[in-house]
Order: C-alpha cells, then sequence, then structure tokens
C-alpha cells in the first residue's frame, strides 16, 4: 500500500541525491580519480560523524562538472521517484555549489530544468527548483543568489531558501535576501531546529518571510512553538532517516515526528541527501507507517499536505491535488 500510495517530496539537496553507481558513472565520464575510502562493501557511502559526512558529500559531488552531469541527476531522481508513487518534487538546488564546479547559474539552471522537463515526458513526475543560498557563506553572497534567483524567471524556479551551517550567522542576517526572494512572489523556506534548538526556529518565524522550515523537528522542545507553529500553519519538512543518520535523535523512537503531527503542526516527508543517509522517500513513507503507525489515510494527507505547501503554481497545484 505504502509504496503505491501518491508522493511529494519538498526536502531534497539536489547533490544529496547522487548514488554510488552515477558518482562512478560521472567519475569516468569525467574522468576524475575518486578517492579510497569513499565507498563500503555493500556500496554505501562511508562516514561516521557531520564532518566525514561532509568530506564524503564534497567528495561525491566533485564529479559534477557538466551541464550533462546535472541533466542526468536531476532526470534519474525523478524517474526513480515516480516509479514508487511520487507526483512532485521540489530540488534544493545551489548555484554556489555549481559555481564551484565551473558552471554558471544560468547553466546550471538549465540543465537542472532540462532535467525536470525530461523526467516528466519519461513519467509525468512534476519536478521544480527551489534555489538555495549557503548559510556558512555569508549574507551578503545570499543577496547574490538572491537576485540572481529572481532575475532568471524561470517557470521551473519557485522558490528560495538556505541551508548549510546552522551554528553561523543568525536567521535574520539573511532577511534582505529573503526579501528580494519573496518580494518578487517566490516561496521561501529555511533549515532551522535540525542541530540548533527551537530558538533558530523562532529566530527564523520571526525575522523571515517563510512559510515552510526545512527540519524544524526540535521545536519539539519548546511547546509555545509547537502552538505557534500550529497556529500560523507553518509546514515542516520532516526528515527522518536524516535526523537519526547525523544523530539529531539516537533511534526512531526519541523521534518527534507523531508527536508533532499529533500536535496539530502540519509536516511532510523528506528525504534529504537520501544514498548518503541509507534512505529514500519511499523508505520514509514506510517507516511513517511501520515505526510511526501513520494510517495509509494520514500519509495521504502529509502527500495533501505538501502539494498546499508546495511553491507551484496554482493550476499545476490543483491538478496534483486531484490525483492524491
Amino acid at each position: 500500500m505504502t509504496l503505491t500510495l501518491p508522493k511529494a517530496e519538498l526536502h531534497l539537496h539536489l547533490e544529496g541525491a547522487l548514488t554510488p553507481e552515477l558518482v562512478r558513472r560521472f567519475a569516468t565520464r569525467n574522468q576524475i580519480a575518486l578517492p579510497d575510502g569513499l565507498f563500503d562493501a555493500d556500496d554505501g557511502y562511508i562516514w561516521a560523524d557531520f564532518p566525514q559526512f561532509l568530506a564524503s558529500f564534497d567528495a561525491a559531488s566533485n564529479v559534477l562538472r557538466t551541464r550533462q552531469d546535472y541533466t542526468d541527476l536531476t532526470c534519474h531522481y525523478l524517474v526513480e521517484q515516480a516509479k514508487i508513487g511520487a507526483l512532485y518534487v521540489e530540488l534544493f538546488c545551489s548555484p554556489s555549489h555549481a559555481a564551484l564546479q565551473g558552471l554558471s547559474f544560468d547553466d546550471h539552471l538549465l540543465s537542472v530544468a532540462e532535467g525536470i522537463d525530461q523526467a516528466y515526458t519519461q513519467t509525468g513526475i512534476i519536478g521544480r527548483i527551489v534555489m538555495t543560498c549557503v548559510r556558512h557563506l555569508g549574507p551578503e553572497m545570499a543577496v547574490d543568489v538572491a537576485r540572481e534567483t529572481v532575475a532568471c524567471r524561470h517557470p521551473h524556479v519557485v522558490g528560495f531558501g538556505m541551508g548549510g551551517n546552522e551554528s553561523m550567522f543568525h536567521q535574520k542576517d539573511f532577511y534582505p535576501a529573503f526579501k528580494i526572494a519573496a518580494d518578487a512572489g517566490l516561496g521561501c523556506t529555511t533549515h532551522a531546529g535540525e542541530v540548533q534548538g527551537p530558538q533558530s526556529v523562532w529566530d527564523a518565524i520571526d525575522h523571515l518571510p517563510v512559510d515552510r522550515i526545512g527540519h524544524g523537528v526540535r521545536s519539539i522542545e519548546d511547546s509555545k512553538l509547537v502552538d505557534e507553529l500550529a497556529k500560523r500553519g507553518i509546514v515542516l519538512e520532516v526528515c527522518p532517516g536524516s535526523n537519526i543518520a547525523l544523530s539529531v535523535y539516537p533511534d526512531y523512537a526519541s523521534h518527534p515526528l507523531r508527536k508533532l503531527y499529533d500536535a496539530g503542526v502540519k509536516l511532510t516527508l523528506g528525504s534529504d541527501d537520501p544514498p548518503f543517509f541509507h534512505t529514500t522517500l519511499a523508505e520514509e513513507y514506510q517507516r511513517a507507517q511501520d515505526v510511526f503507525g501513520f494510517s495509509a489515510e494520514e500519509l495521504r494527507g502529509i502527500t495533501k499536505t505538501a502539494i498546499e505547501a508546495a511553491y507551484v503554481d496554482g493550476e499545476t497545484k490543483a491538478a496534483l491535488w486531484c490525483a492524491v
């Protein structure tokens, strides 16, 4: 039942969708030697803590060098999600990361958009782009990303967000960048309440024009914040598999997914960086059923929440709603 249940994903970092198979394919194509110790005997990524995860992530994404690489990665991920019943996926795309690989903003954007179009042609799945700035690169660079995002006016670009190291700067420091995006009509989301506690979520919802929070699970530590999220209808993009892999919680029994849901907080399920965290969108839905006790109807409701919270245009959203 869960495999074929309609699904939607709002929290997926594009580079984080690189499977070991794709890493080897792109490395061969681009004549790049992969470092030793990147994969284990079961063809999974090797890392034991957050710094090692970042090193593994950087080593893998280093193989992305061309427009074709980004197109192939995008199409591959979306087609795979269509196979498990996903109707819609928003991809977090980092032009700052692509720039490190020598791709311009436009080259990066157009390559991802082409992958979205190819996947739609093959399967009917709808993909859209949320351009993200990188928190630890600072507020000024975030403004640059926001300006380029607004200026591109590509129909597949529907939102603006922020990832990166939560311990650096404050959410309010990035208000100028988010204001540029929001004033242009883009939906806005930001990572908070993952590594840092509930105050980071307060910082986001009080100072940025956001209606979604990436992760946000540590909001459970502040009952007033939980009430405020429910009252405002702010949606949490929850990624349980990621939270366990990164030791935000020691086990699923400690994870607050069910408590947040029962408290009336709107939430969605995402996979974040799936092959790195040994998860998939399908597994997140299945786990919600098997571990957290969500019924098929509740899971269908989570998909509807994702579509309601999606930054896609109204006509497309209405069509997606009818398909759930």
